[in-house]
């Protein structure tokens, strides 16, 4: 036992030197990152970007979820489902777009919002299409046929 290093006594040391240390000491940030011309550029857009752009993508995109809710049209079969259909395509297609957009801008809660967005075109989806591949029992309002005869 005699000849183990006494752990406590090398950790205080080193503590000692670490509060004598400066922050930018112990992480210095790299030449290379901070000074490249693309990263300055970056920022600078950030800085720049208002949230205006932003905003209004999600609104757009919310307000289209929220109008499915209110399709006034018969989505049973038919030319009414097809279109049906291809509203919920547009608005799974405009929480990507919104997405991405937030993404690339740091928007956290837009991004969330967006996602969900995406999440609630799937399920819209679902209920019309599951029925009618068989993988979901068919109800009245979500019959299991395509055409309307």
């Amino acid at each position: 036992m005699a000849d183990q290093p006494n752990w406590d006594a090398q950790l205080s040391k080193i503590d000692k030197v670490l509060e004598r240390t400066s922050d930018e000491a112990l992480l210095p940030t790299p030449p290379a990152a901070a000074g490249s011309p693309e990263v300055a550029a970056r920022a600078a857009e950030q800085k720049t970007t208002s949230t205006w752009g932003v905003m209004t993508r999600v609104v757009l995109a919310v307000a289209l979820g929220v109008g499915m809710i209110f399709w006034p049209y018969s989505a049973r079969c038919g030319v009414g489902l097809a279109a049906y259909l291809a509203a919920v395509g547009v608005l799974v297609g405009a929480g990507v777009w919104t997405s991405i957009w937030t993404w690339r801008h740091r928007s956290a809660r837009a991004h969330l919002l967006s996602l969900l967005l995406i999440v609630w075109g799937g399920v819209l989806g679902a209920a019309e299409v599951l029925p009618r591949v068989g993988y979901a029992t068919p109800t009245p309002s979500h019959p299991a046929v395509w055409s309307c005869e």
